[in-house]
């Protein structure tokens, strides 16, 4: 079983999304771009346990935390827009969620990949999903033997604002029932847990994963074992014939035996006898929610609760326990967020194996390039969002100057922080990769208020190789819906053009070599100070007779070219004052600070001010 496609519509910050789904995805892209959102909307149609909470939605999980219908915006007839301003009708069963013309969250699923099992329970709600379209198939069934469509089921969730009942309302529906029939047939908790979606998020799992609580994975393992601890009436039992401070020495007892006697002169004698403290509420639930699994945390006998143990210790607990529940359910989707926290890299590596392994689908989220490179070309998607909050997918498509051998060795060192990032830098070599990230650092310590760090603007710095690998990678990363710069040395009118296409703005200065440009537009002092910093190579040494500064401009500019890729020029450049770094640089880091954090408006000193809680605040 997978899920091939999901559809959301004005659900957080997302407006709309439409996304297709592989085998086993790793979703990556901008911190809040909406990857946990994306797994949040599948756990509302799949999630077993998800509706338990009432309610399942509040506020916050309208898009914009628009819940009501706007007076400018009428409903109509029921029929929701991309933008989800009007809510839909479910015929029937749910009459409220269209009569108040309020917004509706909207998520619907397609799921493949049924097994014999599960088609024989879904039987009436068999869809076609045809394989080579990436759509439903909407054939005859003349042709449906000779096309690529496989068995599957779409399931719809929604949710939205009830004005009668003051509350919110969600629910799940087989999608087909919400076009079809008089009254929509609701998706309920046994056909959820055919499904086998499991969603596990960052630490918070963690915190109870070996707990009994409902929904815990402690708790999903018994049910799907069919076993149902026999523990409870015994355990109550126990906990009842146990007092505790009963000894007249602590204090307590007499404590209480004062508020009897109290009591006895405003009510009857048989009213509030013999007040003792007991161990917990002694009713089920408190139980789950309070015992608890306790881990040796070392060599000898003393034990603590498995959630105080360490954090990478909890992830790999929680791993453990995945194995389990897949080994009784091997037909299973895992969702998991963050995979690398408190994880060192060879462990990632594991728990990706094994959820590829485990399961007929995994999806995951992370920032580690650990994680990312086990996941091919296909595999990975890189989500962004607009202003408007609709929603795209992209997948990385190498230019034909980078083969997917070169891009699998590379990816750690070129690739991975880039595609992570939301704003790029294309740099021709690894002389101007280093720099600039250095420049921009040392001008911001110096100047804080006209310069900022590329690390602060959210600016990655990726090496193309060369002058002309320059427009095909910026071209690589603007398809991902990424900002993109560009820097380079002097080019021809055709090259510069090219740049200039795929990029937003490209900074080209008139030197042949970043070298050049940096010694020919700083100061002397600059470069004899840092002859002093430097440990000079023995053959450079030779050729200046001991003596580099004799000719300080030249021994740098072999010096930099001798220790072309690494940090000479980065080094020299974080040693200099402003007036020493040469203007180019300070002219690219200043326009990349306007571009990337522009500077707020002056406040009007006229306007009136309103205080908080009154009749006009916002």
């Amino acid at each position: 079983m997978r899920i091939a496609s999901v559809k959301i519509s004005n659900f957080r910050g997302i407006k709309t999304a439409n996304l297709l789904l592989p085998a086993h995805a790793v979703i990556i892209g901008d911190n809040n771009v909406g990857k946990s959102t994306v797994l949040e909307a599948i756990d509302l149609c799949l999630g077993p346990d998800r509706l338990n909470r009432l309610p399942p939605i509040d506020e916050h999980d309208f898009h914009l935390g628009r819940y009501l219908a706007s007076a400018a915006a009428p409903p109509k007839d029921g029929i929701a827009d991309a933008a989800g301003e009007a809510a839909p009708k479910p015929a029937g069963e749910d009459p409220a969620a269209g009569d108040s013309g309020n917004p509706v969250i909207e998520i619907e699923l397609t799921v493949t990949g049924l097994s014999e099992e599960q088609r024989d329970h879904f039987n009436s709600n068999i869809e076609w999903w045809d394989e080579a379209t990436e759509a439903l198939f909407n054939g005859s069934a003349d042709e449906l033997d000779d096309s690529l469509s496989i068995p599957a089921i779409r399931v719809t969730f929604r949710g939205w604002y009830d004005e009668a009942e003051d509350d919110f309302v969600g629910k799940t529906y087989y999608t087909r029932s919400l076009a079809e029939d008089e009254a929509p047939s609701t998706f309920g908790k046994r056909d959820k847990q055919k499904c086998g979606f499991l969603y596990l998020r960052t630490l918070r799992t963690g915190s109870r994963a070996l707990s009994l609580e409902r929904g815990s994975l402690l708790d999903i393992i018994l049910r799907l074992k069919e076993i149902r601890p026999r523990m409870w009436e015994d355990t109550l039992q126990g906990l009842k014939s146990l007092d505790v401070a009963t000894d007249p020495a602590l204090g307590l007892s007499g404590v209480l035996e004062s508020v009897a006697k109290a009591m006895k002169k405003y009510v009857p004698k048989e009213w509030g006898t013999h007040p003792h403290l007991r161990i917990s509420n002694l009713t089920r639930e408190h139980l789950r929610k309070v015992i608890t699994a306790f881990i040796a945390t070392g060599e000898g006998d003393h034990a603590a609760p498995f959630f105080r143990q360490g954090t990478g210790t909890i992830n790999m607990l929680v791993l453990a326990l995945l194995s389990q529940i897949a080994e009784d359910k091997q037909n299973v989707i895992f969702a998991m967020e963050e995979v690398e926290t408190a994880i060192p890299p060879y462990a990632q590596k594991r728990i990706v194996h094994e959820l590829r392994k485990l399961s007929a689908q995994s999806i995951v989220t992370s920032h580690s390039p650990y994680v990312l490179e086990e996941f091919g070309l296909d595999e990975t998607l890189i989500l962004s969002r607009a202003a408007d909050g609709v929603m795209k997918k992209s997948t990385v498509r190498l230019p034909d100057s980078i083969k997917p051998k070169r891009y699998r060795q590379d990816f750690r060192q070129r690739f991975c922080e880039c595609l992570l990032a939301g704003r790029v830098l294309v740099v021709e070599g690894s002389t101007e990769a280093s720099s600039f990230p250095a420049v921009a650092r040392r001008l911001a310590e110096l100047d804080p208020d006209s310069y900022q760090s590329l690390e602060a603007l959210g600016i990655s710095v990726f090496d193309a190789g060369s002058d002309s690998q320059v427009a095909p990678m910026a071209k690589l990363f603007s398809d991902l819906g990424k900002r993109i710069f560009g820097a380079c040395d002097h080019q021809t009118a055709e090259s510069q053009a090219a740049i200039e296409a795929e990029v937003e703005k490209l900074y080209m200065h008139d030197q042949h070599g970043f070298e050049a440009l940096v010694l020919g537009n700083t100061t002397a002092a600059a470069m004899e100070r840092f002859a002093d910093m430097v440990e000079w190579p023995q053959h450079l040494t030779t050729k200046y007779a001991g003596n580099p500064k004799s000719n300080i401009a030249g021994a740098l500019m072999d010096l930099f070219t001798w220790n072309k890729g690494g940090w000479s020029a980065a080094d020299f450049l974080a040693q200099c004052t402003v007036e020493e770094i040469p203007q180019f640089l300070k002219a690219a880091c200043s326009d990349l600070k306007e571009r990337c954090a522009p500077s707020e408006p002056e406040a009007d000193l006229g306007a009136p001010v309103v205080e908080a809680g009154g009749q006009d605040a916002a």
